[in-house]
């Protein structure tokens, strides 16, 4: 990979610099980052946007952050669906291949899908929470470095 250009450098420095502190900022990049690792499509987007709104947070900054997660998203999916499967569920769950599939109604397979989705969410929640916490303060630290947000960060 090659250099960041230094004029990127420095709109990126003033774009971040707008009064929002190192901690604020963190807190903006992993609710971002971790609302964008949720395992359905199509929901982070909005989540994001309603966080932002709520806590007032930088809603371009969070949108960034969610779509720079978007790739780790995708992968995540069957994992989370696979934990959510081995935390939540008091039965060994049935293997559903391309031939049961074929003799299930609309209905059931919508029921068993969305039994999946919730159980994968339930799994991403409990995964989010610790790492939110450790991404916000690992990032804290990082952008305490940064002599411009250092400035905005002594009220902190």
């Amino acid at each position: 990979m090659g250099r960041i250009p230094a004029a990127a450098k420095r709109k990126a420095v003033l774009w971040l610099s707008q009064g929002i502190s190192p901690l604020r900022l963190a807190l903006t990049l992993a609710l971002g980052f971790a609302v964008g690792c949720i395992p359905v499509i199509g929901i982070p987007t909005v989540l994001c946007a309603g966080l932002a709104l709520a806590l007032r947070l930088n809603l371009p900054v969070i949108q960034a952050a969610n779509y720079a997660a978007m790739p780790l998203q995708l992968a995540l999916i069957v994992p989370f669906v696979r934990l959510g499967g081995w935390i939540f569920s008091a039965h060994k769950a049935q293997f559903l291949g391309p031939r049961a599939l074929e003799h299930l109604s609309a209905f059931t397979l919508a029921k068993h899908m969305s039994g999946l989705a919730g159980e994968a969410l339930l799994a991403w929640l409990i995964a989010a929470i610790p790492a939110v916490l450790l991404m916000t303060t690992l990032l804290n630290l990082m952008l305490r470095r940064i002599p411009v947000l250092k400035a905005a960060g002594a009220g902190d």
